[in-house]
């Protein structure tokens, strides 16, 4: 999704909708700092309004481990 930063709202959600799986949701990769390994969450495509950053955070933990 940090590849959609710089587009406009419109052709973000183009992207976004285009990346969408048949479950409604996308792909999003969490790449933290400080060397930690990346992550990659199915979330909905709304994700950025729909989970809370500690939802987000619970779920990249989850997959560290």
């Amino acid at each position: 999704m940090q590849a959609y930063g710089t587009l406009s709202k419109e052709n973000a959600e183009k992207a976004a909708e285009l990346t969408e799986d048949t479950n409604g949701e996308v792909t999003v990769v969490c790449t933290p700092s400080g060397g930690a390994q990346t992550v990659r969450l199915q979330l909905p495509k709304d994700w950025l309004e729909a989970v809370t950053d500690e939802e987000l955070v619970d779920q990249i933990t989850a997959q560290q481990h």
